[in-house]
């Protein structure tokens, strides 16, 4: 028996492949690490950006490390975004927005250097 999930007409369910698709295109803008190519996994109510290590800040072979996770937080309509702090080994919450396209830019600018290291 193949169980649907019902969800209100009107309601984006995240994740779903367009915003995947849509953070994906979007990273091509980013300010560092260009040379790389990022991938975007569905994961639970977000997005996980995870890229090559290319200057080997966190990972001396260059091997896919994690930098970034968007959360939609259903209730509030919110996008929270984390950054992998990577000397502890943990995600730490970055900043809320109200629009995924905010949080995008966020990241692909990455003013303190959290992100792209």
């Amino acid at each position: 028996m193949k169980v649907t999930r019902k969800v209100p007409v009107g309601v984006i369910v995240h994740p779903n492949e367009l915003d995947r698709k849509r953070i994906e295109r979007a990273l091509v803008s980013r300010k560092y690490y260009r040379y790389v190519s990022p991938s975007v996994t569905p994961v639970k109510a977000g997005y996980l950006i995870e890229s090559p290590c290319c200057s080997r800040n966190i990972d001396g072979d260059g091997r896919l490390i994690d930098v970034a996770v968007f959360h939609y937080e259903t209730v509030s309509g919110t996008w929270k975004l984390f950054f992998k702090n990577h000397t502890r080994g943990m995600w730490e919450f970055y900043s809320l927005y109200h629009r995924l396209a905010s949080a995008i830019d966020e990241l692909n600018n990455d003013p303190e250097r959290l992100f792209w290291r």
